[in-house]
């Protein structure tokens, strides 16, 4: 009776060995992917509005805070952020949470927001010492989860692209994409969307910035119109928390900026953003 179960034993200890050696290897495996991938492109800070034209892989929260025209305040806690992986080479996957809206307005109701995915491309790319430019492909898909009216009408997929250039310390990176509702199009309308920011680093850790954050619309309610915000911002990176090991990438990155309509027509005043995220 003894053999049989010291046989078993072996072939369960042979079994986790098994195991804890291909994750191991997989873990391995990914953090020398990402470490290729980010090491052919620029190493620009993610702007606090604009999307990256690089890869990157992070965890990230928001905080949005909105001042309306009519004096009313929303919260945004998450603003539709969440984590950034580099599953494949040049290939970027973002898991977005829903976030969390609080309103001071009576009349609204308070609640979580949409959740959110998307998947990045890199299309080309050369770091600092090869052309220092970026270009990437992106397609999101928004799902309308949220509770009571604080999310969408209808799901939603926004396809666009992310191009950036620099020269020296002072990059330029700018996104063109649409917002397409799925059904209901003459009701909810069409979107275009188109993001730009600049930015110059000082030393090694601040990143001052500035965006021009501008949304045209097509079809339903606001057919006509466009809605424009300046963003002036700082970020700070890479505050590092393992510095005598040269392979660790955990650091530390924040920041934020002041969204400011500069259209007659825009859903509120202004907006403060504050970001952090975690690189790993």
């Amino acid at each position: 009776m003894k053999r049989p179960f010291v046989m078993m034993l072996l072939v369960v200890q042979g079994l986790l060995s098994t195991m804890c050696f291909a994750r191991g290897k997989f873990l391995s495996s990914w953090e020398d992917r990402v470490r290729n991938t980010s090491a052919c492109q620029p190493s620009w800070v993610v702007p606090v509005v604009t999307a990256s034209s690089g890869i990157v892989q992070l965890a990230r929260v928001d905080l949005l805070h909105q001042y309306t025209s009519t004096h009313f305040v929303t919260w945004n806690y998450g603003n539709s952020k969440g984590f950034d992986f580099i599953p494949f080479y040049k290939t970027e996957l973002d898991i977005n949470s829903p976030p969390y809206l609080q309103h001071n307005n009576p009349k609204v109701r308070d609640g979580t927001g949409d959740f959110s995915m998307a998947l990045k491309y890199r299309l080309f790319a050369g770091n600092e010492t090869h052309h220092n430019y970026s270009v990437s492909a992106q397609v999101q898909g928004v799902g309308n989860t949220a509770s009571y009216s604080n999310g969408l009408l209808r799901n939603q997929i926004n396809p666009s692209v992310i191009a950036g250039k620099g020269f020296g310390r002072f990059d330029v990176q700018s996104s063109l994409g649409g917002v397409l509702p799925v059904g209901s199009v003459n009701n909810i309308g069409r979107t275009v969307v188109w993001n730009t920011v600049a930015q110059y680093k000082v030393g090694k850790i601040i990143w001052p910035e500035l965006e021009v954050n501008a949304n045209y619309y097509f079809l339903g309610p606001n057919n006509g119109k466009d809605q424009v915000f300046m963003t002036p911002g700082l970020m700070v990176r890479k505050l590092k928390f393992y510095k005598e090991d040269p392979k660790n990438r955990l650091v530390l990155v924040f920041g934020g900026g002041m969204q400011i309509a500069t259209s007659h027509f825009h859903s509120y005043n202004h907006g403060l953003v504050l970001t952090t995220r975690l690189v790993f």
